[in-house]
């Protein structure tokens, strides 16, 4: 049978001739065949010239999702040697690799494919609809490539209505996984809750930048904003930290934070606040605390375009409380997950902070996200993590 071929309009095909593995909608001149939702096509240029071979979605403004330059089948064949190398790249880049992100998506080649590793529990989310026909054959592999105690699916991501897929999560291999379940990050004791907890139950892709900060943490006060299950704080503490106060306003998420200082025996050093960041950070800076080390890791305030406007008023107020509470020489540490929130906008409502709150900063570093969520240069949405240490004066 003929695969249906989709045709790029003239003076449309240069963004995905130089690497990007997305075709939109507006980007195609007609398909030759008929199409199935989430089959396998090929995709060429007003020429003819082959681009590669990814499955559709008529429903989505992405329309095709590039699998492959090569005109190769998409077989069993394919997905093992994919998992195979996203697996031989985080042995070489994560000292932990047995945790970590298995396959970031595109980043990985492998367009809507997330799963995470903890140990010998599996997360796997299948965020596209030509990925998700694919989710069986996928759980096979893992299995026979790692010999998994579990595979738990965390489909339950509104993401997924834009394909047309329902919103599901629950078992699909081996033991049901206990409630939290081991992580090992830069040598520390964690857990995930990979079955209740937000995504798929950790994030993995502060690693790298959390053990950067550790210079920064002997003998420092130190106050966590959006602490989630605890990571920065138990890293500040098991880097010297004196004291540290973190935040969050899930009561579950700080129980699982606070398992986490006690498994590192910091315990004594860290005190957990439920409460609403925005509202605890005004409260405090008004009240004139101090800190020698302030970090902001929100989640995402945009998920879109429409909305950066109030995002960036959101980050402008944290990051004004934020600089106001960190003691002069100390250390700001601020971050964003919005893809929309670029790195110029995210440094220039930073710097309109700083002004408003009358300090005077310098850059530390400026980093993005840990190596098991790789960058595709020719892909800009890849990179979606800010992180910038700043001193502050």
């Amino acid at each position: 049978m003929t695969m249906p071929v989709v045709v790029i309009r003239r003076g449309a095909q240069h963004r995905i001739e130089n690497g990007h593995p997305w075709v939109y909608q507006t980007e195609v001149d007609h398909i030759e065949g008929d199409v199935e939702p989430g089959a396998i096509v090929d995709v060429v240029n007003h020429r003819n010239y082959y681009i590669g071979r990814g499955y559709i979605n008529p429903r989505s403004k992405i329309l095709v999702r590039l699998l492959t330059r090569e005109a190769e089948p998409i077989d069993k064949a394919f997905f093992r040697d994919r998992l195979l190398r996203a697996w031989r790249y985080r042995q070489k880049v994560i000292k932990e690799p047995d945790y970590c992100r298995l396959v970031f998506s595109e980043g990985d080649f492998l367009p809507g494919l997330i799963i995470d590793r903890f140990g010998g529990h599996f997360v796997l989310q299948t965020l596209a609809l030509g990925i998700d026909r694919y989710k069986d054959l996928l759980v096979e592999l893992l299995v026979e490539l790692f010999n998994p105690v579990s595979i738990y699916e965390r489909n339950d991501v509104p993401v997924r209505r834009l394909e047309g897929l329902p919103l599901t999560k629950g078992l699909l291999y081996g033991e049901h996984p206990p409630a939290l379940v081991p992580v090992l990050e830069n040598g520390l004791s964690m857990v995930a809750d990979p079955v209740n907890g937000q995504k798929t139950g950790f994030f993995y892709d502060q690693r790298e930048n959390r053990a950067f900060l550790a210079p920064f943490f002997p003998g420092a006060t130190v106050l966590d904003c959006f602490c989630h299950t605890g990571s920065f704080a138990v890293h500040a503490a098991s880097y010297g930290a004196k004291d540290v106060l973190a935040v969050d306003i899930s009561a579950d998420a700080l129980a699982v934070a606070k398992r986490n200082a006690e498994a590192n025996g910091v315990a004594d050093r860290c005190r957990f606040e439920e409460a609403n960041a925005f509202n605890l950070l005004r409260s405090y800076s008004d009240e004139g605390r101090q800190y020698d080390v302030v970090i902001l890791d929100p989640p995402a305030f945009t998920k879109s375009r429409s909305t950066i406007e109030s995002a960036a008023r959101g980050y402008k107020e944290i990051n004004l409380r934020g600089l106001k509470m960190t003691k002069p020489g100390g250390v700001l540490v601020t971050c964003s997950c919005s893809y929309h929130m670029d790195a110029e906008l995210f440094l220039a409502v930073v710097l309109d902070a700083a002004r408003d709150a009358k300090r005077t900063v310098r850059q530390i570093e400026y980093r993005t996200q840990a190596k098991d969520h790789p960058i595709l240069p020719a892909s800009p949405e890849t990179q979606y993590l800010k992180f910038l240490a700043l001193e502050v004066w």
